[in-house]
């Protein structure tokens, strides 16, 4: 019986759905939401707030901040609220409401850009706020997770050994890709390990992190509107581009048989079967990572009206996900 007195402190690592007698290919999806932050984010959060506090950065009186599109605010708000830390998040109109309703009720405050930057876009806007707001107070410390090395460390010290315990004939790692902390974190780990693994990383279309035009993206989580920080391609085997449209008719599918997950894991579902259903050796072992569920996404992708008025009807009347990723 687990018995915590930190939130942090708990976080289920070995928890997978099998996914073939929904999609239809071999596909094991790793569920990282269930803890109290409900994402895959509260381990690189974790790491990064003890990090700073190793180094002496953060003291009594601090106020963390950090640029977020969701669900990182989430995971430091938990962890500020347990440590007695105040904790500044900047994120944008894109931000889903029930996820800005948790951070203010866990005591965080909450500031929402409404105007995209003209170079770097909403993430330009959110870092350029973040820095003037560093700039008017001494108590004010950035994590800078786009920057932060420990926000891949989190990933290549737990996430990427869980996997490989559970799977040692591991062929294939689909890993959405957002500060790419997370990807390069178990893209590391594998390049070391005793075996070849491929990593695919799984973008969304609009972004630009892998040297992508940019465009409109609604749904918050993966993609960047600048390239990350801490990117290294040469660490990655391919990279898969996926439709929002997609990313929402792989949420859904997911959806009618019981298992509600968020946008950032319907894009790297849809990815990840586009991917399989390309390649000629059928019996690969194959783990995607879920970073995220669906409750805060109830008001967006699962919401008929928004998803109409976004992305039109079709959406809603495509066929199943597997036939669709047979047909690419």
């Amino acid at each position: 019986m687990p018995v915590i007195s930190a939130p942090q402190d708990f976080n289920e690592d070995d928890l997978y759905v099998d996914l073939e007698g929904i999609l239809e290919h071999p596909l094991f999806l790793k569920c990282e939401g269930f803890n109290f932050a409900g994402s895959i984010k509260l381990k690189a959060a974790a790491e990064m707030v003890e990090a700073a506090e190793r180094d002496g950065l953060l003291t009594r009186g601090s106020v963390l901040v950090e640029s977020s599109s969701g669900n990182l605010g989430v995971a430091l708000s938990v962890i500020a609220a347990n440590k007695g830390y105040g904790f500044l998040c900047v994120t944008d109109s894109r931000c889903n409401l029930a996820t800005r309703m948790m951070m203010e009720a866990l005591g965080s405050e909450v500031h929402v850009i409404t105007r995209p930057s003209p170079v770097g876009g909403f993430l330009g806007a959110r870092i350029e706020h973040v820095r003037a707001l560093c700039s008017s107070d001494d108590r004010y410390v950035w994590l800078n997770q786009y920057s932060n090395p420990n926000n891949g460390m989190a990933h290549y010290q737990r996430t990427a050994p869980a996997i490989a315990r559970q799977f040692p004939d591991l062929d294939v790692l689909f890993v959405g890709a957002g500060t790419t902390g997370t990807l390069m974190g178990c893209a590391r780990y594998f390049r070391e390990w005793h075996r070849p693994v491929r990593v695919v990383a799984v973008d969304t279309v609009g972004s630009v992190t892998f040297g992508g035009a940019p465009g409109r993206r609604m749904i918050p989580g993966l993609g960047t509107s600048r390239r990350p920080p801490l990117l290294d391609e040469s660490c990655i085997d391919d990279v898969v581009r996926v439709e929002e449209a997609d990313t929402i008719r792989a949420c859904r599918r997911l959806a009618g048989r019981g298992f509600l997950f968020g946008g950032s894991t319907g894009t790297v579902v849809s990815g990840a079967m586009s991917w399989l259903a390309r390649q000629e050796q059928r019996e690969l072992t194959a783990v995607a990572i879920a970073p995220d569920l669906g409750e805060r996404y109830l008001e967006t992708v699962y919401q008929t009206a928004w998803v109409q008025d976004l992305y039109g009807d079709d959406v809603l009347g495509s066929p199943p996900l597997a036939m669709a990723s047979q047909a690419a």
